[in-house]
């Protein structure tokens, strides 16, 4: 576990998952073990949303990757490269075309090996400042690699009557429950406020949209995107790459308290 800590905040990562950031002892990340979810944070790359209606396979330059809902990169476990008291650093590389072993498979899946044909380095950061915690991801590999990204955070919530505003339109919990496992498309968006029983912002730098998501009423996954997969049918889905040039891509998601 990596503890980082200023002033009124902490901030708690376990193996590169965001498990906890408080604030005046206010927890604003849904944890782990409670309902709703299992996990705290993910990130969905090298694609976003499911595969199955495809065969699990996603059209690329190089041929047909088998890739499951989300892709590969949550069946990796990350490295941690740097730390200090505000700031930790994590690590995954893949290999072009290795194996990795799909953990839905076979209960959830019929794709037991998942592999991606071009190599990369993925680099997830988190650094403490005054302003809240900023999430950051640098991509680099392969001239010309297509990818999705998406940043897939859990947040508590106390409130009966929590509200989503983003781009001056209030959501409610009640919407985002009623469009179900697709999740709620909020479209040319890089500021959302969450209002529980506080404001909770979160702005985003090279996404460009938010899905967001939930099954209770104890929590809500708001998740910064470059692309929303239900735009399109599954074997579509290589319309919504993004193409890496020759520099890495970054981007960025600011959570602060107002």
């Amino acid at each position: 576990m990596v503890n980082l800590s200023l002033e009124n905040k902490t901030v708690k990562i376990d193996k590169g998952e965001l498990v906890g950031y408080t604030v005046a002892g206010h927890q604003y990340i849904h944890q782990k073990g409670s309902p709703g979810w299992r996990s705290a944070d993910t990130e969905m790359f090298p694609i976003i949303g499911p595969t199955a209606d495809a065969g699990f396979k996603v059209q690329t330059i190089k041929g047909a990757a088998i890739q499951d809902q989300h892709g590969l990169l949550r069946e990796m476990e990350y490295k941690l490269t740097e730390s200090n008291t505000t700031k930790a650093v994590f690590v995954k590389k893949y290999t072009a075309n290795t194996e990795i072993k799909n953990s839905k498979y076979p209960a959830k899946s019929t794709a037991e090996i998942l592999a991606w044909p071009y190599s990369f380095e993925f680099v997830k950061t988190f650094q403490l400042s005054k302003e809240g915690i900023t999430v950051s991801f640098s991509i680099s590999g392969e001239k010309g690699m297509p990818f999705m990204l998406g940043y897939h955070p859990a947040f508590n919530l106390v409130t009966e009557t929590p509200v989503v505003v983003a781009n001056d339109k209030e959501i409610s919990l009640k919407e985002v429950l009623a469009v179900g496992s697709r999740a709620l498309h909020v479209k040319n968006c890089n500021k959302i406020v969450l209002k529980d029983k506080n404001e909770l912002q979160i702005t985003t730098e090279g996404f460009g949209d938010f899905m967001l998501w939930t099954e209770v009423n104890t929590m809500i996954c708001i998740e910064p995107i470059t692309f929303y997969p239900y735009a399109v049918a599954q074997e579509n889905l290589h319309n919504g790459f993004t193409i890496l040039g020759t520099t890495p891509e970054v981007f960025k998601v600011h959570i602060s308290v107002l």
